[in-house]
């Protein structure tokens, strides 16, 4: 399904809340981008794909709040992206790193070199410490937005991205 058919289905959807009616198609419109950003960020091979199923479950979910569907829509796209790479990782069966080489020139190839340990480093931490993480730095969310996408406690959230950064600090000055 392409990305127009969703916001032509989601064009004509409003789901009644608490709040009022649930604009869809302006939600689709201002969130799409990030959510295939958030996607691709999390490890995902297919974004758009991810993206679009988060939005047609957001459609298909009755929700009690409108101003939940952002968090609904987050935490969706995480558990999607969560299950595909688990179904890739049994079809797959491909053991070992997967980063490529670079053949341009030496800077950007030292560049691009610090880009991939730091995110192999970023894929290999804890699937909560990863998305934690990535929603907060990657997508620019609060600390209170993380815990939200991720249905946690405040304290957790803050915990899980203290424990990623440890971590990944720890990782990256060993390569150093």
């Amino acid at each position: 399904m392409r990305a127009d058919d969703v916001a032509g289905r989601l064009a004509t959807a409003a789901t009644a809340g608490a709040d009022g009616p649930l604009d869809l198609r302006a939600l689709f419109e201002q969130h799409f981008h990030p959510t295939v950003r958030l996607a691709r960020l999390l490890g995902a091979d297919d974004p758009e794909d991810i993206a679009q199923e988060a939005f047609v479950r957001l459609h298909r979910h009755p929700l009690h709040e409108p101003a939940a569907a952002l968090a609904y829509l987050r935490r969706t796209t995480a558990n999607l992206t969560t299950s595909r790479l688990r179904h890739l990782g049994v079809v797959r069966r491909t053991p070992g790193d997967t980063t490529g080489t670079h053949a341009s020139a030496e800077d950007s190839a030292l560049a691009a070199e610090r880009v991939d340990h730091l995110l192999a480093a970023v894929r290999h931490l804890p699937r909560r410490q990863r998305h934690a993480l990535v929603l907060r730095y990657w997508m620019d969310l609060s600390v209170a937005e993380v815990a939200d996408a991720l249905e946690v406690p405040l304290g957790t959230a803050k915990s899980d991205i203290s424990r990623a950064q440890r971590t990944l600090a720890t990782r990256l000055e060993d390569l150093a």
